[in-house]
Order: C-alpha cells, then sequence, then structure tokens
C-alpha cells in the first residue's frame, strides 16, 4: 500500500463490504487497536476489541440483515506526512427496503495514520445526517 489518497478513502468502501457480509472483524480490519470510535447516539468505544464486540451484538440482532448503500468519500486528504483525514457519508437500508429513508443517512469522519507500511484509522466519528427541518422537527418534539 501507499500513501496515498486513494488509499484512505479505500478505508470506507471496505467497510461497507464487510458490514454487507456480516463481517464485524472485517469492519474494522482498518482500525488501531486503540481507536477511540465516536457512535451516533454518543457511545465513544476505546479500543478496537470494544467495538468490535458491540457491533458483533448489534449485527446479530437489531441490525441483522442491513446492508450499507450509497456510500461515497466525499473529501479525502493527506493533512502532513503520515497523517491523513476521510469524511464518508452512507444510508442504512433494512431488509426488505430497497432505497435508504432520508433519516437513515450518516456521515464519518476518520482521522487515519501510515502505521506498518499502512493506513490504520485512530479516530472515527460517525454521525447521523439530518436536514435543518428533520432537526427542527425533533426540537419540536416534547421531551420524555
Amino acid at each position: 500500500m501507499e500513501q496515498s489518497v486513494e488509499a484512505i478513502s479505500a478505508i470506507p468502501h471496505r467497510m461497507y463490504e464487510a458490514w454487507n457480509r456480516g463481517d464485524v472483524a472485517g469492519f474494522f480490519a482498518d482500525f488501531a487497536e486503540d481507536v477511540v470510535f465516536a457512535e451516533l447516539e454518543g457511545t465513544i468505544y476505546r479500543s478496537r476489541a470494544e467495538a468490535v464486540a458491540a457491533h458483533e451484538v448489534l449485527l446479530d440482532t437489531v441490525m441483522k440483515g442491513s446492508r450499507l448503500e450509497r456510500g461515497e468519500v466525499h473529501f479525502a486528504r493527506i493533512v502532513s506526512p503520515g497523517v491523513g483525514v476521510v469524511h464518508s457519508r452512507v444510508g442504512i437500508l433494512m431488509p426488505g427496503e430497497q432505497e435508504p429513508p432520508s433519516t437513515r443517512y450518516s456521515m464519518q469522519l476518520f482521522v487515519t495514520v501510515w502505521q506498518e507500511d499502512r493506513w490504520v484509522v485512530v479516530a472515527l466519528e460517525n454521525a447521523r445526517l439530518l436536514s435543518l427541518q428533520s432537526m427542527a422537527a425533533l426540537e419540536s418534539m416534547p421531551a420524555s
């Protein structure tokens, strides 16, 4: 592998493919052992092992049979030698769906570093992609 924008841009696509196979270890294969991963609902995983364990349960239960679709990298950049960032977006399809609903798109910001002749993810933030209208509708709902 080489220190190129194309190489770091390939990471999200490998993750999507692994998710769609139900391969949790493959999904996290490009992550550093000590990755910090902030999930969309606020959970923060502080290691690859912790993230793998949580996602094995997730893919065996509420996300079983789901697929990541319409994934694309919006930008990737090497910010200094050996350090890169990637921003991607992807939709989640549940079994039987043909198109992800607009409320089920998320965006990810990856921080990558060059270690042992490959790019590894050292930090990832996964956030829900919401329109201003969707956020306003959520904010207008009564608190529970």
